[in-house]
């Protein structure tokens, strides 16, 4: 499939005002709250530790509450995504609360071209991302020729096995559906609505993903020179993955109602360029 970005950029161009205007992305409580973080970077806080002064970019950022979280801990924050109407919105909300955060519009393999190489001690993705590259290989170069000596890759994601999960079984099983490696063609979804709440109906409801296993990814790091420092395998995501399933609990992460431990939903991992 060689439409794939124009299929992809239109879905999250459509859906970016969406996002930002849904209680789901809580813009309003950044903007009230000074000290309010996104629960995605909320949730991995203590592994990030202190990252104050670091020079830090956020890949796929999306409409940047993620990256003007890593701002609020003190890194020097610039964010990167394919879609112009996310970034304005990312720009307005950082505009809102005086924070100065460098946007730049460009496909995610596009980076180092956009921001020159060896030039960040921080590099984040959170959840949602990985799964729109076609080729995990070709990231981890990125991210290791983007990262300085001494850089640390910080990654939040959807666990692959979840993405293999089929969601939509009245039976509520859990059964693998989808592709748990990575295949030469996406799979191609077709999706009203979206992953947070609203009332918007959408015109652009197709889009076109890559899995990519566990072992895949972390090949693809250390293959790029990275050192893995860290590796975790959690039973929460931020969003109810498999509805009708999950609840919600007081942090806000959803887990599986019935014996959380059966499958893994998201993983937080950590490599260093020395």
């Amino acid at each position: 499939m060689n439409d794939y970005r124009a299929l992809n950029l239109a879905n999250w161009d459509e859906r970016a005002p969406a996002h930002a205007a849904s209680p789901g992305y809580a813009l309003q409580s950044f903007r009230d709250d000074p000290s309010f973080l996104s629960k995605v970077v909320r949730f991995d806080q203590a592994r990030l530790g202190d990252i104050s002064g670091l020079r830090g970019l956020h890949l796929q950022c999306h409409i940047g509450t993620d990256t003007l979280s890593l701002h609020r801990l003190g890194a020097r924050m610039s964010g990167l995504d394919f879609s112009g109407p996310a970034l304005a919105e990312a720009r307005a909300l950082a505009e809102s609360v005086g924070a100065d955060i460098d946007y730049v519009q460009a496909d995610a393999y596009e980076a180092v071209e956009r921001f020159g190489a060896h030039r960040f001690d921080l590099l984040y993705t959170g959840v949602g991302a990985l799964c729109w590259l076609p080729d995990i290989a070709r990231w981890g170069r990125l991210v290791a020729e983007l990262l300085a000596p001494g850089g640390r890759l910080f990654i939040r994601e959807g666990h692959p096995m979840l993405w293999a999960m089929d969601d939509r079984r009245p039976d509520h099983l859990l059964a693998v559906e989808y592709p748990y490696f990575e295949t030469e063609q996406p799979v191609v979804f077709e999706e009203e609505g979206t992953y947070v709440p609203t009332e918007v109906d959408f015109a652009h409801n197709s889009s076109a993903s890559w899995n990519h296993g566990i072992g895949e990814i972390i090949t693809a790091v250390l293959d790029a020179g990275l050192r893995l420092t860290q590796f975790v395998e959690h039973r929460e995501v931020p969003w109810e993955a498999l509805p009708g399933d999950m609840t919600r609990g007081e942090d806000e992460e959803w887990r599986l109602t019935d014996r959380p431990e059966r499958l893994p939903l998201t993983y937080t991992l950590q490599a260093v360029k020395d």
